[in-house]
């Protein structure tokens, strides 16, 4: 870019594709604006030039220093990384401009370290706040990281028998032996933060009571006498808490012990079997437990009828899908936690 183009972008003012920085010198801040950009359509960061468009520019001392700014900005301060593109411009005998290039991002939502979205509000930025601008921007992308939200839960509220059992069962590895050690592998692993804290998906794996932390994200299951929901009469029900694996398991027995039996061609001092295979379930109910919209504070409800069983997982089908679409088209996805239910 020469100083004449430099010059004729800066005439027209900021906007939300363009911003004007005099100066920067924290990298959290600068971490906004790249999330900001990065959660829109991407943009550019003007550094070195004021808010009236005019141009003080920066010295050299203060280009190197806000490029290391810059490095670790983008690649330690925002989750998911970004890659960013810098292209100094001379626009006088010893002063620079920098101009900060921030793609569209593929893999949104960008968080700062500390958690927060952040959006382009015209030529600012603000924060997400509501759930509607949350589900707004994840229907936005192919795929969802509600899993990777940060809680208040510590590495003390992890259940570490069953941490230590999975390591060694999983990874042939012993448990670490020092709470830094700990935090380490839990980061490795997306189930927690830079700063420690479980995110979503280290409580509802491995925290010692999930639904203490969590009482929504719960299995609600009630068998009903004949095909129709009753407001007082119900012949079995159970709630079902805890980590995923516990949810699973306690909802599973549930239809099972629920489930019509059938002869099966077999003798009659032979037990029945199930009507409908065990299999059916089992995937049913890990796609409720995987693919709900975890924005929604609402438990998954497990009906049972005479004549058939209702599974409802709070959400909707993922860019603004209907049923007859999505049998017209593949969505693609990420697999992620694919030990999960293994």
């Amino acid at each position: 870019m020469i100083p004449d183009t430099l010059q004729a972008l800066l005439a027209t003012g900021e906007d939300s594709r363009r911003q004007f920085k005099r100066n920067i010198t924290n990298t959290d801040a600068l971490a906004a604006e790249m999330a900001a950009f990065a959660n829109a359509e991407g943009g550019t960061l003007f550094l070195g030039v004021a808010d009236d468009s005019s141009i003080p520019g920066l010295s050299r001392t203060e280009v190197s220093r806000i490029n290391q700014l810059i490095s670790n900005a983008a690649s330690q301060h925002v989750k998911s990384p970004l890659t960013v593109r810098t292209e100094n411009i001379q626009v006088d005998e010893d002063r620079i401009v920098i101009v900060l290039t921030v793609p569209k991002g593929q893999d949104k939502p960008y968080f700062d370290r500390n958690g927060v979205i952040w959006l382009k509000n015209g030529a600012d930025k603000r924060r997400v706040n509501s759930r509607e601008e949350l589900r707004r921007l994840f229907q936005s992308v192919d795929i969802f990281h509600a899993d990777e939200l940060p809680t208040k839960a510590g590495i003390d509220k992890l259940d570490r028998l069953r941490f230590r059992d999975f390591l060694r069962n999983t990874y042939n590895q012993p448990y670490p032996d020092s709470p830094e050690k700990l935090i380490t592998i839990l980061r490795n692993m997306n189930l927690a933060t830079d700063d420690g804290m479980l995110n979503l998906a280290g409580v509802l794996l491995f925290a010692e009571k999930p639904d203490w932390i969590k009482p929504q994200f719960i299995v609600k299951a009630i068998r009903y006498p004949g095909n129709a929901i009753h407001v007082s009469e119900y012949l079995d029900t159970e709630d079902f808490s805890g980590t995923f694996p516990e949810i699973f398991e306690g909802a599973m027995a549930f239809i099972m012990r629920n489930l019509r039996k059938i002869q099966a061609g077999k003798g009659v001092n032979t037990p029945g079997v199930p009507e409908i295979p065990p299999l059916v379930f089992e995937e049913l109910l890990v796609n409720a437990l995987v693919h709900r919209d975890y924005l929604i504070s609402a438990p998954i409800r497990l009906f049972i009828f005479d004549n058939r069983i209702e599974i409802i997982s709070p959400g909707h089908l993922p860019n603004n899908l209907t049923v007859g679409r999505k049998v017209r088209r593949k969505v693609r996805r990420k697999v992620r936690r694919k030990f999960l239910f293994s």
